[in-house]
Formats: C-alpha cells, sequence, structure tokens
C-alpha cells in the first residue's frame, strides 16, 4: 500500500502566524528554503520526514495531532454541498473530492462559499415578499455562517490565546474560590472599572453592561453565580486580549463586518473560559475525575455548559486531551451552538438527527442519558446529554431551555466515567445515527424525514412503509 502524503499547507500557516514569524524566519527555523516553505503552506508539496522532525525540534509539534489538518472537515462540508440536486450527473467521486482539497484548497474553500451564496438566494427567493419590502437579496454570507467556520477550520482551540489566559489565572490566582472577588479587584485595580450588581437596572435580556466613559461594569444579579464570574473574565480578556483577538480574526477573512465581530465575542469567550479553567490544572482534574462533569464543575466553581464547553478545547501540541465534540440545542432542534475535535461532522443546513440522545434529553430533564451512537462513516461514540435550563428573575421572566451533548471517539470509552458498564464491544449496542436526514445515506430508518438529496428514490403503491419511498 501506498504510504499516504501528508499535505498540511493551513496547520503550517496557522502555526507560523501564531508564532509571529514570516515566512523566511519561520523557514529558516526548519532549515528549508522560503521558497519551499511556500510550496508546502500552498500544498503543492507534502510534508518531507525531515520537515516534521524540524517541526517538532522547533517548535514542538505534535505530531499525531498535526496531521489532522482540516482536510477532514473540508472533504466532509465538500461532500455535502457537493450533493445538491443542481450537481447531479456531475458529482465528484471521493478521490476526485481529496484530490481537489490537497492540491487547490483555496479553490475547496471559494466552491463552499459560492455553495453558502447559492442556498442563501434559495432562501431568501423562499421569502419573496420580505425581499421586495428590503429591496436586495442577501448576496454575503451570513454572520453566523462565517463564525461558525472560522472556529470548525481553528478546531476551536487557539494556542495563543490558552497560554495568555493561563499565565493570567496563575498570575490572579484563579482557585475556583476567589474567581469572582480576584475578577473584582483586578478590573478594579488594573483597569480602574468599577463592578456592580443591580437588581432591576438591567432587563432580563441583558447580561452585562460595560459603560465605557464611566468605567462601570454592571452585571445581571439574577444570573447564576457561574455566569456572574464569566460575564467578570469575558469583560477582563476583552480590555486585554485585542491584539491577540486582531491577529486571529486577520487571518479568518471575513467578509462581513458583523461576522468579524461575533467571532470577537466568541474570542473573548474561550479566553474567559480559558482563565478560569486553565489548561494544565483543567486537563490534570479532568484525567483524575474520568470527565465527570458535575464534579469539574464543582472544582472549578462553573456551570456544567462552560465545564462541557471547555472539555471540546483541549486541543494544546504535546498535550492534548480526550477529544470531545460539543453541542447545543434547543427544544426546536436547532444547533445553537457546535464544535468538534472528533471526526463527527454536523450538518452546514437542517437539524440534527433525531436519533442522537441529544433530543432524548428533555424527556428526562435534568438527568445524564447516555448513548452509543454509530455514524454512517462507522465511527464510534460514547455520547451524553442533559437538559440545561437558563432562567431571568422574576415569575414572569423567559426560561430557555436547552439540551447539551458531548461525545467522545469510544476508543476513549475507558477514560470516561459514562463509558462504564455500557457494551462497547457489541456492536448491536450502537444506535445507528445520521448527521441529519438530507445528506444520510442509510436505507433503513425508522425516523427519516425526506430522502436523501444525492439519491434517487422509487415508490410503490402497493407497498406501504414507515416512509412512501424507498432509497435506490
Amino acid at each position: 500500500m501506498a504510504e499516504r502524503k501528508l499535505f498540511a499547507g493551513a496547520r503550517l500557516r496557522n502555526l507560523r502566524r501564531g508564532s509571529d514569524l514570516t515566512q523566511r524566519e519561520f523557514a529558516k527555523r526548519l532549515d528549508i528554503s522560503a521558497s519551499y516553505l511556500n510550496q508546502l503552506e500552498n500544498n503543492q508539496r507534502p510534508l518531507s520526514a525531515s520537515v516534521m522532525l524540524a517541526l517538532v525540534d522547533a517548535f514542538e509539534i505534535d505530531l499525531a495531532g498535526f496531521a489532522v489538518d482540516e482536510s477532514v472537515r473540508l472533504a466532509a462540508d465538500l461532500k455535502e454541498a457537493l450533493a445538491d440536486p443542481i450537481l447531479a450527473g456531475r458529482r465528484p467521486s471521493k478521490q476526485e473530492i481529496k484530490l481537489a482539497i490537497s492540491s487547490t484548497p483555496d479553490i475547496a474553500h471559494a466552491l463552499l462559499t459560492l455553495h453558502r451564496g447559492y442556498q442563501n438566494l434559495q432562501e431568501s427567493m423562499v421569502a419573496f415578499n420580505d425581499i421586495l419590502v428590503r429591496g436586495h437579496v442577501q448576496s454575503l454570507p451570513l454572520p453566523y455562517e462565517e463564525v461558525r467556520d472560522f472556529f470548525h477550520y481553528s478546531d476551536n482551540y487557539f494556542d495563543i490565546l490558552d497560554r495568555k489566559a493561563e499565565a493570567r489565572a496563575k498570575k490572579v490566582g484563579i482557585d475556583g474560590i476567589r474567581n469572582k472577588t480576584a475578577a473584582i479587584e483586578w478590573l478594579g485595580e488594573k483597569h480602574g472599572v468599577s463592578v456592580s450588581f443591580g437588581r432591576g437596572e438591567l432587563s432580563n435580556e441583558t447580561l452585562s453592561d460595560f459603560q465605557v466613559e464611566a468605567k462601570i461594569f454592571r452585571i445581571n444579579r439574577a444570573l447564576p453565580q457561574p455566569s456572574q464570574v464569566f460575564q467578570l473574565w469575558h469583560q477582563i480578556v476583552l480590555l486585554e486580549d485585542q491584539e491577540e483577538f486582531d491577529q486571529l480574526l486577520d487571518a479568518g477573512t471575513f467578509q462581513t463586518a458583523e461576522g468579524r465581530m461575533i467571532a470577537r465575542i466568541g474570542l473573548a469567550n474561550f479566553s474567559a473560559g480559558a482563565t478560569l479553567m486553565p489548561y494544565g490544572d483543567f486537563l490534570a482534574a479532568a484525567s483524575d475525575f474520568r470527565h465527570d462533569l458535575d464534579l469539574l464543575a464543582d472544582r472549578f466553581s462553573a456551570s456544567i455548559e462552560q465545564v462541557a464547553h471547555r472539555l471540546s478545547t483541549l486541543q494544546r501540541a504535546g498535550a492534548k486531551g480526550v477529544p470531545f465534540y460539543f453541542v447545543r440545542v434547543d427544544r426546536a432542534g436547532a444547533i445553537t451552538k457546535r464544535h468538534s475535535t472528533t471526526r463527527l461532522q454536523f450538518a452546514r443546513y437542517g437539524g440534527a438527527c433525531p436519533l442522537w440522545n441529544v433530543h432524548q434529553a428533555f424527556e428526562t430533564p435534568g438527568e445524564i442519558v447516555r448513548q452509543l451512537a454509530e455514524t454512517p462513516d462507522g465511527e464510534r461514540y460514547v455520547c451524553i446529554a442533559r437538559t440545561i435550563t437558563k432562567r431571568g428573575q422574576g415569575f414572569r421572566a423567559p426560561i430557555r431551555r436547552y439540551a447539551i451533548a458531548l461525545g467522545s471517539p469510544v476508543d476513549y470509552a475507558k477514560d470516561i466515567v459514562y463509558g462504564d458498564d455500557l457494551k462497547v464491544e457489541l456492536p448491536d449496542a450502537y444506535d445507528k445515527i445520521g448527521i441529519s436526514c438530507r445528506i444520510c445515506n442509510r436505507k433503513s430508518c425508522p425516523q427519516r424525514a425526506v430522502p436523501p438529496i444525492d439519491r434517487n428514490i422509487s415508490i410503490d403503491s402497493n407497498r406501504r412503509g414507515i416512509v412512501p419511498f424507498q432509497i435506490e
């Protein structure tokens, strides 16, 4: 069998930019020419053994993780886009998709951008009356789509922010006990900002409000303690990490100002979480507690959602944690947060598979629901889900209910407390979940809503099944 060539241009480029080096400086560190580095970054040449060793020596790169570049995610997104019925009869093979990604990744991304614009145009045509009122058709990508892709192709990890947050936590003395007091003192002493916790000053929809000129930071007193603490550190990193945010956002090639602004908030969320749950301490505790959400939440005085999100970010080179996906779903089935360091891909359009335990969690509020699941590509996961409730203050305050889901490849079941007693060795123990009906090719599914868009169907009026068609 021929040895698989490794093209990792995007990872090399991100590593160089994250190290604040020019191509010439980076090439010198690797003992190669600048022109050769340029070819590597543009996927015109695969990584050689000597370059891999140089990366280990110069940058302490974890090659096992480095080898899993953005090609897996890009391939999944391209496959979904190219399955669109408009391309019927002209769909490339898996090999052609892989070749396009390895040789011309920028064209692959451009194709996704075009397909996104096409999808937006279709949605606008459905709401044609609204278009007549507004007088224009959406041509730019939607801001939230840009942000989703920005985090998606960054593996939900930003080393420059994570290390700065860890250093900040050590300097401040984050210990899970004085997190709130320490933040208030830090804002006052370092930034001259006073903090108030108002009752009735802020609406139920307002979590916090920073009055820049007066240097007053107001926090909604109705928020739970972990959320109040998170808001404090979120404001601190917004004051302290702007240079790093700009560096990362400049590399993100945003087309909309709104997308860039939303991504900045997302980066601040990452930094705040990394400060409250510093990498080394959190990684060690996660291992000791075998990733028990409740124990980790108690140890770091954080919410279950904050802990679950943090578990999906443990991707530091040379010190990676167990890979997790993290997702939050509302009661209508819409995915409101999605991050994954596993091979699991979320559909770019439509909701999540109804066979996934994240939906079942709403049937047993507050309890952990476990599941062994297998995706169409044969990957198997230990999945957990539970509901979370966010309420405002007062009888008439709105109540928001979500389900969060966390999952890891079954190979890590022994490292996760939720994998205990599950029959991971039995093939029949796994629920056959998909990504979404429109791109799932399973022929037998009791919950199928619509046929897959890249398959033909046949209909027999004399034979009735769960759905009125059969997938060819």
